[in-house]
């Protein structure tokens, strides 16, 4: 994945997170621009980007916030002050590769680079049924149904316990 620079999002780039959600997402599970913006503000930290070398384009990211809670729920996606930078676990709210970067490992560098940058700390996100065996790849353990009815879908809680690399 040397073509990637992985960082911090800037502030400056809110809104092509905005648009990349969008793209990635069907409407009714895409964070809104009016929880993303706040989101980057409390928890700019927790939003990890890929940037292609060749020509400082955002091809995805990763993104979540901190908190002590063990179990997901919807409020995670709509309320950036639950954001606690010393939380345990990290709350993962959206992986987004662009139609044009998938199926070349993106997302799993995505992950592990995440992982390494939060190491020590356990990340827990939820993910529709046929994606269980992709995350279940990328070293997260299914634990079932999610209590989150986020975008009216039924979704699987993974976790990957001390976010090892």
């Amino acid at each position: 994945m040397n073509e990637f620079v992985f960082r911090t999002i800037r502030p400056e780039e809110a809104e092509e997170a905005v648009r990349i959600e969008a793209i990635c997402f069907p409407p009714n599970e895409a964070c809104k621009r009016e929880h993303m913006i706040p989101r980057i503000k409390a928890a700019g930290e927790y939003f990890w980007v890929a940037e292609e070398r060749s020509t400082g384009r955002m091809a995805g990211f990763i993104n979540g916030i901190a908190t002590d809670e063990t179990a997901f729920r919807d409020e995670f996606f709509t309320d950036a002050s639950i954001h606690n930078p010393k939380g345990a676990n990290i709350m993962i709210l959206g992986l987004d590769v662009l139609p044009e970067y998938r199926g070349k490992g993106l997302a799993r560098a995505l992950v592990n680079s995440y992982a390494e940058k939060f190491s020590g700390r356990r990340l827990v996100l939820t993910c529709l049924e046929r994606l269980v065996p992709m995350y279940e790849k990328f070293g997260f353990r299914d634990l079932g149904m999610s209590a989150s009815v986020w975008g009216g879908e039924a979704w699987h809680e993974m976790d990957r316990e001390k976010a090892k690399a």
